[in-house]
């Protein structure tokens, strides 16, 4: 499943908010969604961006249309980097504010969205997370997995030059992140090649895989690729990864680093070679591209393990972007 149109807005100023609800408007109407339900996420754009306004002085919010099947969304992921939220509980209570104002703004973000989660711990900032349907109350089957992901393009670029998929069948769960050499168009052609013969491709071994993108990336300039398979009811996990694609299954107290090995997907690729990581049920799979600091883990982060992947890729995004290159982050967890 992919997600296109994600689109990063910098709130720190009020008329950030009015960009950011803009957004969120046009995307609304672009995927049919009803007066109702645009009228909701014109009110959680709002008040999450009122809420960074406020409390942080300025963020990040991110807005995002997804497809799961039949079922549209659009999530919204608000970003801070403020003294954090003592009482959690409290604040999400209606007519609770620290700030002197009428204290609805997170309450209602939380009775609007289909889904909504929440991180914020004293001196880690807040990250919010919400996803309105196009249609109210619409349900979609169960999946193995459930997963969420940044990919943002450097500054100044229009296209991002990094791409994500997760692919589920029959038998597993395939994930990858490519990341084309560069930026802009051309960047973006790659990977964007990638992830197609993926998709072309369900169930294959990352080597196997690999090797198929491979043949596909020698008309572009090449990337830099790792790609995971899961096979349905096993703990186990299986990479293959060329380049700087970094990518762990973490624990609240564990870490598994997978091994790339060099080399530029479509131009010099060795024979991939593929590793086994145990993936227990309370993991959460990570894959990250250059864009991310090599530094980046959340075993400081208490609690943020049993959040939202969205919520868990926000604070990775937020507290670990080099902020030079196209940046991308996956997270990945298994439904009980």
């Amino acid at each position: 499943m992919l997600s296109n149109g994600q689109q990063a807005f910098t709130i720190a100023h009020s008329s950030d908010i009015s960009s950011a609800r803009r957004y969120a408007a046009l995307l609304s109407s672009s995927l049919g969604f009803g007066e109702v339900q645009a009228g909701r996420l014109a009110i959680i754009v709002t008040e999450a961006a009122t809420n960074i306004l406020k409390h942080a002085g300025d963020g990040l919010m991110l807005v995002t249309p997804v497809s799961d099947g039949a079922r549209q969304s659009i999530e919204v992921l608000a970003l801070d980097r403020g003294k954090g939220i003592a009482n959690l509980g409290e604040s999400l209570a209606d007519g609770v504010s620290t700030s002197g104002t009428q204290g609805t703004g997170l309450g209602a973000i939380r009775r609007l969205s289909r889904t909504f989660d929440v991180y914020s711990a004293p001196g880690k900032g807040s990250a919010f997370y919400a996803v309105i349907d196009h249609v109210e109350a619409q349900t979609a089957p169960l999946r193995p997995v459930e997963h969420a992901a940044i990919c943002i393009p450097i500054a100044g670029e229009d296209e991002c030059g990094d791409a994500w998929a997760v692919e589920i069948d029959d038998t597993g769960v395939s994930m990858m992140v490519a990341d084309g050499l560069g930026h802009g168009p051309e960047a973006a052609r790659a990977s964007g090649t990638a992830v197609q013969e993926l998709k072309s491709r369900p169930g294959l071994a990352p080597a196997v895989a690999m090797e198929h993108i491979h043949k596909a990336l020698r008309p572009t300039r090449g990337a830099a690729i790792a790609v995971a398979r899961h096979a349905l009811g096993s703990e186990e996990l299986v990479f293959g990864g060329i380049g700087n694609i970094a990518a762990a299954v973490m624990g609240p107290e564990s870490r598994k680093q997978m091994v790339s090995h060099n080399g530029i997907v479509g131009h010099n690729m060795r024979k991939v070679q593929e590793f086994a990581a145990p993936w227990p049920q309370e993991a959460v799979f990570i894959m990250c591209s250059d864009g991310i600091t090599t530094q980046w883990d959340i075993a400081g982060y208490p609690g943020l393990f049993a959040r939202h992947p969205a919520v868990i890729a926000g604070v990775i995004y937020r507290d670990f972007l080099r902020g030079r290159d196209d940046a991308t982050v996956l997270v990945v967890k298994k439904n009980a």
